[in-house]
């Protein structure tokens, strides 16, 4: 399959930071946006790379020699594709000003950090490959413009987790963007925003394909392309079980559980504003656009009782232990309580009479598994004792009605025998059953899962 059928108003393209590593990855997806005049709107990553050089940058880096070798290989990379560029005059003051910018912003992080300057920080990758990109398509004869996405996608002040406003967002690109879209193709930033104050603020790790279905929600897109380094989503991740196949079509339910339990094809996010307005979606690889990809759709031909694997590691579980629970009124609320005042997140949860275990979802942008902060973990011991593991990984098995086919569990956990599970739950949705484990197996978990389910 194509991604060049789609017919409307105009398509929104997304591509991964490894879709515009360089400048041979940026002359592709060039090559990939000429190819389909359809395609008006251009939502770029930063370069493959730059958003983790930032991110370490924006957690202080107190060692000057350490902040000058993170510097050096910012500059190297954007340098690279300045080089191959016909008229890198065009360009390199801005690129120049935003790395000024960056050593600035660094140097202040050194001294404190915080999640206001850590936005202000990550967001310059998307600001400099915006730039690269948009000048290769004009030189390329496109008639290319690079917007500042800031302009239009409005969001809450929550720096790191920022909500994106919707209303807002859809005024601002009526006024500001759809205009620029039906002259010329235009480039902007994916994973950022800006709050009312004009803050630079981010949509979390993972946020740019979220953004591109805002953008592409607020514009009334006719589709959304999210090019990538994989030609569409597989029945699992191809280096770890190499059989793994393509998937030609799958349906929203299925693609956002996917999603959710980390699929690292798309953010979890990223299908909610285009299933909201019907937006079909299309995964393909900017590498090997003539493999096709997948389609992700409303409603799809085929249901099959098992559909793909998906694995999430970096996972931390709280167990919860108090003999007050047995029969007791309340606990779970106290609890519950306890983990909203602090803005904690809960994933998944299991309990018993005595017990309760939870995964701690993250939802910013500063990697590494989610912590249970100091405070609350002591609020909660007034309540119970508190047990924290790390270094685990959950197996999500994603399909359809699940929940009504006999003997398939007996299949899934005969093959797992062998294999210390932590946590499983299942029941809440009739497309996944999902399980904890220690991610030291998690890669031989899935190996065998796969093999038992998808190859034989």
């Amino acid at each position: 399959m194509s991604a060049i059928n789609v017919t409307g108003s105009f398509n929104v393209a997304k591509f991964g930071g490894t879709s515009v590593a360089n400048f041979e990855s940026m002359s592709r997806c060039a090559a990939i946006i000429e190819n389909n005049p359809n395609t008006k709107l251009i939502v770029s990553s930063a370069c493959s790379g730059v958003t983790n050089l930032l991110v370490e940058l924006a957690n202080g880096v107190q060692d000057k020699t350490r902040r000058s070798e993170l510097l050096r290989q910012l500059t190297e990379i954007h340098h690279a594709i300045l080089d191959e560029l016909a008229d890198p005059v065009a360009v390199e003051k801005d690129i120049h000003t935003i790395l000024d910018n960056i050593a600035s912003a660094a140097e202040a992080a050194s001294f404190q950090s915080s999640a206001k300057l850590t936005d202000h920080l990550v967001a310059c990758g998307e600001l400099m490959s915006t730039h690269l990109l948009a000048q290769i398509l004009c030189e390329r004869g496109t008639q290319a413009v690079r917007f500042d996405i800031r302009e239009v996608l409005r969001t809450t002040n929550a720096f790191g987790k920022a909500e994106p406003l919707l209303d807002e967002i859809s005024s601002l690109a009526k006024e500001k963007l759809i205009p620029l879209c039906h002259s010329q193709v235009v480039v902007t930033q994916g994973f950022i925003g800006a709050d009312r104050e004009g803050n630079t603020t981010t949509l979390g790790r993972g946020g740019s394909d979220y953004s591109a279905a805002l953008i592409a929600e607020s514009v009334q897109a006719s589709g959304l392309e999210i090019w990538t380094d994989v030609p569409g989503i597989y029945t699992t991740d191809p280096r770890i079980a190499p059989k793994a196949s393509p998937i030609p079509e799958i349906s929203f339910s299925e693609a956002s559980e996917m999603a959710n339990f980390g699929a690292k094809i798309l953010h979890p996010s990223t299908l909610v504003p285009a299933l909201r307005h019907q937006i079909p979606v299309f995964v393909g690889s900017s590498k090997e656009p003539e493999k096709g990809g997948t389609w992700i759709r409303q409603k799809v031909e085929s249901s099959p009782l098992f559909r793909a694997l998906a694995l999430r590691c970096n996972q931390t579980m709280v167990t919860l232990r108090s003999a007050n629970m047995f029969h007791a009124y309340g606990f779970l609320a106290k609890v519950f309580e306890i983990l909203a005042k602090h803005k904690i997140s809960v994933d998944l949860i299991t309990t018993s009479e005595i017990s309760v275990s939870l995964t701690l979802d993250q939802t910013d942008t500063s990697g590494g598994a989610p912590e249970l902060p100091e405070i609350a973990r002591k609020e909660l011991e007034e309540l119970c004792t508190v047990d924290i593991e790390h270094n685990l990984c959950l197996v999500a098995l994603i399909g359809n009605n699940m929940s009504e086919s006999k003997g398939y569990a007996k299949q899934v956990f005969g093959t797992l025998e062998d294999f210390n599970l932590r946590m499983i739950c299942y029941g809440a949705s009739p497309h996944n059953l999902c399980f904890l484990l220690h991610e030291s197996v998690s890669r031989a978990a899935i190996q065998k899962l796969h093999k038992e389910l998808f190859e034989d």
